[in-house]
């Protein structure tokens, strides 16, 4: 009787190797293309769009900082998620398939879980309103959830071409917060006043990124609006500036604007305050 020798590639036909092959192939893009089952966050602006964008139970945490309501512009809706505080070992123990961070996230905790194996995806800060669309498209991608962001998208262009502003001449906003901090160009917050039809005062001044205003330049471009920080419950030195009397004499200061989480993230929410800041260009044109 003849031996049996091992039957390898030589007994196979070459067409059905082709076909084993294709199959293979196949499958593993499958695996790749899977949409991730267990999603944690651990940035408050991927918190946003992960809670807007992800099907239910696919997101099983978000950063501390989405539910407390002075930060985060959906903290209702975060309180029925786990949150974090963005440290690896908690991140491992939550078993992710895909963690979602900022530009700017702890870099050793990126780093530890990359070194386990973990994805991690990390968003640029958003300086452009017209930046916001990729971040919803990029956050769908990941997600396995594109229909959704598409749907998304299409109602956040929408809803920002209604609320361009009129041609014709702008008033002046100023933002001036705790020690005088205000947001120039190149940030998020000169978009949104461009956005709702207003001239920025730091923009004006030559300030580029985050900066501080000195009173008395606040004082003499006499802005139509001043937009404030909202003051936390026990005082500070920082806020003492806020309540110079110089700055209180003020036409603006009479009826403040406020800052509040819609102006942080480059998600949906912002258009809010887009909103907001019109009604209040409107109301000083007398319309």
């Amino acid at each position: 009787m003849a031996r049996a020798g091992p039957c390898l590639s030589a007994c196979v036909r070459p067409s059905r190797l082709i076909s084993l092959a294709a199959a293979l192939t196949l499958a593993g893009a499958a695996a790749l293309a899977e949409a991730p089952r267990r999603v944690v966050s651990i940035n408050l602006c991927t918190d946003l769009l992960a809670m807007l964008i992800a099907e239910p139970g696919q997101l099983v945490s978000v950063s501390k900082l989405a539910a407390d309501p002075r930060s985060s512009a959906m903290a209702g809706a975060a309180r029925a998620y786990p949150a974090n505080r963005g440290g690896a070992e908690e991140i491992v123990a939550l078993r992710p398939d895909l963690v979602l961070a900022g530009r700017f996230s702890d870099p050793a905790t990126i780093s530890m879980l990359r070194r386990l194996g973990i994805k991690v995806e990390q968003f640029e800060i958003t300086r452009r309103i017209d930046e916001i669309p990729a971040q919803i498209r990029q956050a769908g991608q990941l997600l396995g959830r594109e229909e959704r962001a598409e749907a998304l998208v299409a109602e956040f262009q929408a809803r920002r071409a209604a609320l361009a502003p009129p041609p014709g001449v702008r008033p002046l906003a100023a933002i001036f917060h705790p020690n005088g901090y205000s947001q120039g160009t190149g940030t998020l917050s000169d978009d949104i006043l461009a956005h709702a039809g207003f001239d920025n005062l730091a923009a004006r001044l030559g300030r580029t990124g985050g900066g501080l205003i000195a009173i008395e330049d606040l004082v003499m471009a006499d802005p139509d609006l001043l937009i404030l920080a909202r003051p936390y419950p026990a005082t500070s030195r920082a806020e003492e500036i806020l309540g110079h009397p110089a700055l209180r004499a003020t036409a603006a200061a009479r009826q403040p604007a406020y800052t509040d989480p819609d102006w942080t993230c480059g998600a949906p929410q912002v258009l809010d305050a887009v909103a907001r800041l019109a009604e209040r260009r409107r109301a000083l044109a007398g319309e």
